[in-house]
């Protein structure tokens, strides 16, 4: 590994080395290529993202670690002149042009040429053209520092530049700024005009942005501006903008203080000559006419239906479609009440959410009496939409597949606005292991299910929800049905799920989701074919078979080499032999604890699960928007199952099973209590470089009716956006060495770092360390090398490393990603770290999108 390492750092050094002197390639004489650019503030370095965004010219950029600046060599292998390089080559020998179009005929010439001439351009746009060195810009960079230290109170900051040139056609510049001391703000007076606007002002004086004694920055008077005009347009001031609001600033002779006054004008009424001001008005919502079906080809036609509701009045063309109240629930523009801009937002995002209609159009008309009438024209989107999707597919378990997804959705299906989504999957495949007989279908493979979801635009609760959860938080309930049957893959299933959910909006950056009733009832279809899928399994069970037990000859057979092998449907059977030998088991103990755990693990994974759970999903979302490459997410879940049977099984006195478990259908249900925890930060360190981390903690416990947690409940570490050097399921538990083809575990940590940068256009590259595992705890496992007992088990967190690479096709990212083995748990009292950290025991992961 060293060895490797080694080579390449001299590699690398190589490259650099070769590279450094073409950076100058395309330089004229008399120009500069600048490759540096120094902050100095007071005298120290300043080198934060702020400061240099404020630089007109950048160096050419880089790859991190190796320094190169690699799109500017690919742009330097371009020809500038490519068009008269072109020609001379042709004309460079007599009769060479003519020569070449009987060749290729003049059309296949000229498309050659044409081709070189897109090439030289595909490599020229893919590069990146040396950065000159240029005055012009720097002076105006000096005035960009200039602005920005004077918006933030530096009234008397100092900016001067120089550049230094090398002989070597390099130049860098440095950025001198003497700050002096900041000013401070001292009084702070209002001159209000109307009366109305003063009290209203009184009111919200003290959330005010503008502070005594603190560093004057113009950025906090420009948002005062916005507060105080959304403030008093909330408050029925339905003319005010912020244009009426100004700032009056003096320091002159104030030894550095600054002295503020806000004032607030009258409102401007303008007519054809003149211009007068009037004190501002509280206005009120008179009137809200609602147009539920309004088209261009409507306008103007006498409406057939309307009705009264609440003091809102509404008309169709046609007749009425809608209840009213399932459209006033999401009007908050109310008649009586004073007029607030906040009213009109919040009811543009409610009638979009329900997925009815297309944009509303909102307009108010002012009324002599200081009233709004207000007009709510709604345009229907389609009752009826239909969708349909096709995929064809290949994996490790199927040659090909085919499926069919098609979808209806039906719009205002009780007329509450209410949308049902009905959904279909149909799938055919050939699978890897089948078609071994003539008689075998080829499409031995089929899934089928359909889905059911209807979303209601409010609570639907027999109680009276406003008070505890208002409509401005856009509550909304929301039951599906499910059902899909799968065979010839894995054990065959069939599974059935119901979801009773309630969702809501406490504010833009938090959405939470409370799932009344989530129940799931999987079947297996297919146990006989256990073995013929978790094959580890078996060949643990065959090893013993063959070396430790004395197997009766009826278990064993022999294979097309004559080798004896285990006979696959006598494993249960062997199973049952071994577990039944008291002798067995006191001379081979560990042996005979195999035995026992592949039993345990079949039980587990091949018994029909029910759950019934009912749990409670948090999130804060800081993101501003998609683009937003700065804030953080977390995320909380908590999830209590089996509750309500248990408690229906006491009350009904039902018995319980051999395995002391109450059973409802002939299953036992799971009992239990699940949690996780999980938190994602982004600090974008500029220059397309961003420093992401993500950590997680989940647990779940079994107790009451259940010793285990199911399968689909259960954690699972690795894969593409978990622990990137172990492949899914592969990692853990703790630092057993499981043969398991699917290792799972019911308490988890994990934590992962990632150091993403631009390599050139949209090529983004990416540095990660993934550390974490699963673990068993308050369970029926009691293997201690798989089990979370004390804080000593953290020291089998297992550790990853790697490089990735990824390309923004815009609407989303390919990601491929090499994973090292970094610090392994499995080699338990051995030497950890770095054992198999090399290229043959990586994992290559492809994933889409990042993984955090």
């Amino acid at each position: 590994m060293k060895k490797q390492l080694f080579k390449i750092l001299i590699l690398i050094g190589f490259i650099i080395c070769f590279t450094s002197c073409d950076t100058v390639k395309r330089v004229a004489e008399d120009e500069h290529l600048l490759t540096k650019n120094t902050v100095l503030v007071n005298g120290e370095k300043d080198n934060t993202e702020t400061i240099n965004n404020l630089i007109y010219q950048q160096p050419n950029s880089k790859i991190p670690l190796l320094n190169v600046p690699l799109r500017l060599h690919i742009y330097n292998t371009a020809r500038p002149n490519i068009d008269s390089i072109i020609e001379r080559n042709l004309n460079k020998r007599p009769n060479k042009r003519e020569n070449l179009e009987q060749f290729l005929s003049k059309k296949q010439l000229e498309k050659y040429i044409q081709s070189r001439k897109d090439f030289n351009a595909w490599i020229k746009k893919t590069g990146e053209a040396p950065v000159i060195v240029n005055e012009e810009r720097t002076k105006r960079s000096v005035k960009r520092f200039q602005d920005y230290y004077i918006n933030n109170g530096w009234f008397d900051a100092n900016t001067k530049y120089e550049i230094k040139k090398n002989d070597n056609k390099r130049a860098q510049v440095e950025y001198k700024i003497e700050t002096g001391n900041a000013f401070i703000i001292d009084s702070i007076n209002n001159n209000i005009k109307s009366p109305i606007v003063d009290t209203l002002y009184k009111n919200i004086k003290k959330e005010s942005l503008i502070k005594r004694y603190d560093q004057y920055r113009t950025i906090n008077f420009d948002q005062e501006r916005d507060r105080i005009s959304s403030e008093l347009r909330n408050s029925g001031v339905y003319h005010f903008k912020p244009d009426y609001i100004n700032f009056e600033i003096d320091t002159i002779g104030t030894n550095k203080k600054v002295n503020v006054d806000i004032n607030i004008l009258d409102r401007a009424i303008r007519t054809q000559d003149s211009t007068r001001r009037e004190p501002f008005e509280i206005y009120k919502i008179r009137d809200v006419h609602v147009i539920t079906d309004y088209t261009f080809e409507n306008r103007g036609k006498p409406f057939q239906d309307s009705i009264s509701y609440n003091g809102y009045k509404i008309y169709s063309y046609n007749k009425m479609r809608y209840r009213p109240k399932a459209l006033t629930d999401a009007i908050f523009i109310n008649p009586g009440e004073i007029f607030k801009d906040i009213d009109r937002t919040r009811t543009y995002r409610h009638l979009n959410e329900l997925r009815t209609f297309k944009y509303p159009n909102i307009e108010y008309i002012e009324n002599p009496d200081n009233t709004l009438t207000d007009t709510i024209r709604l345009t229907p989107l389609k009752k009826f939409s239909l969708g349909f999707s096709a995929d064809v597919s290949q994996s490790n378990i199927q040659t090909v597949g085919f499926s069919l997804n098609p979808s209806l959705l039906i719009r205002n299906i009780f007329r509450g606005a209410e949308t049902l989504e009905i959904s279909a999957i149909g799938s055919i495949g050939a699978s890897k292991d089948g078609n071994k007989d003539v008689n075998d279908p080829f499409f031995d493979i089929n899934e089928y299910g359909v889905d059911f979801k209807l979303t209601i635009p409010r609570l639907f609760s027999p109680f009276y929800t406003e008070g505890i959860l208002p409509k401005y938080m856009s509550p909304s309930t929301r039951i599906s049905l499910s059902t899909t049957s799968q065979t010839n893959i894995g054990l065959d299933k069939q599974t059935f799920s119901g979801i009773f959910s309630y969702n809501w909006y406490p504010s833009k950056k938090v959405s939470n989701k409370l799932d009344l009733f989530n129940i799931q009832y999987v079947r297996n279809l297919n146990v006989d074919n256990y073995f013929g899928i978790y094959t580890n399994s078996f060949n643990s069970l065959e090893n013993i078979a063959l070396q430790s037990y004395n197997t009766p000859s009826e278990f064993i057979t022999l294979d097309k080499n004559d080798n004896e092998i285990l006979i696959r449907d006598k494993a249960d059977e062997f199973i049952n032999l071994v577990l039944n030998d008291n002798n067995f088991e006191a001379s081979n103990p560990t042996e005979y604890k195999t035995v026992s755990g592949v039993d345990e693990r079949k039980q587990r994974l091949t018994e029909n699960n029910l759950i019934l759970s009912s749990s409670f999903n948090f999130i804060n979302d800081e993101r501003t928007n998609l683009f937003d490459e700065d804030f953080s997410i977390f995320r909380a879940k908590l999830e209590l199952a089996g509750n309500v049977l248990s408690t229906a099984s006491k009350l009904l006195g039902l018995k319980k099973n051999d395995d002391n478990r109450y059973e409802i259908f002939n299953v036992a249900y799971s009992q239990f209590v699940k949690t996780e925890l999980d938190y994602t930060k982004h600090w974008d360190l500029g220059n397309k470089n961003i420093l992401a981390i993500r950590s997680f903690l989940g647990i779940a416990i079994p107790y009451g009716n259940s010793d285990n947690i199911p399968f689909s409940k259960s954690f699972f570490a690795g894969g593409p956006n978990d622990n990137r050097a172990w492949t899914a399921y592969s990692l853990g538990p703790g630092s057993s060495e499981t043969t398991n083809e699917f290792n799972e575990a019911n308490l988890k940590f994990t934590f992962s770092a990632e150091q993403r940068f631009n390599i050139f256009g949209k090529l983004n590259g990416a540095l990660f360390v993934d550390a974490g595992n699963i673990w068993n705890v308050f369970d029926n496992v009691d293997d201690e090398r798989a089990t979370f007992n004390n804080f000593s088990s953290l020291e089998d967190i297992a550790i990853g490393s790697g490089v990735g690479l990824r390309y923004d096709f815009s609407f989303f990212v390919f990601r491929f990603d090499i994973g090292f083995k970094t610090y392994d748990p499995s080699y338990r009292d051995q030497n950890r770290w770095f054992n198999d950290y090399n290229f043959a025991n990586a994992v290559y992961n492809i994933g889409i999108n990042y993984p955090f």
